[in-house]
């Protein structure tokens, strides 16, 4: 299991992840037995993941597709350093994306 990391949010409270390590192997190590510190707020952390779910809806809402809704999901990791990350799946980076579409009702129907 990866360390814990303790983050804080904006408005105080404590939020405690279970972290992994980065790329390098690297991580922070706590003072005792707690969690390590996050080194930013935890939605802070989640800025990037913000990010990328924003460009991600504007590339599928825009265009021919016009689809009624759009459904993302992403799985992320949280480290201490970097905040959180697109987890990869199988393979690659986790995205799920799903696109649906209503049925058009007929003219004067209710």
């Amino acid at each position: 299991m990866d360390g814990l990391v303790q983050y804080k949010t904006e408005e105080g409270a404590l939020v405690v992840v279970e972290g992994v390590e980065d790329a390098t192997g690297a991580r922070l190590v706590a003072r005792g037995d707690g969690p390590a510190q996050a080194t930013r707020t935890f939605e802070g952390a989640l800025d990037g993941v913000r990010a990328a779910a924003e460009s991600a809806l504007r590339v599928f809402r825009d265009g021919t597709l016009r689809p009624d809704s759009v459904e993302l999901e992403f799985g992320i990791k949280m480290t201490a350093e970097a905040g959180a990350v697109i987890a990869k799946g199988a393979a690659e980076g986790h995205i799920l994306v799903r696109l649906s579409w209503q049925p058009e009702q007929p003219a004067g129907s209710a």
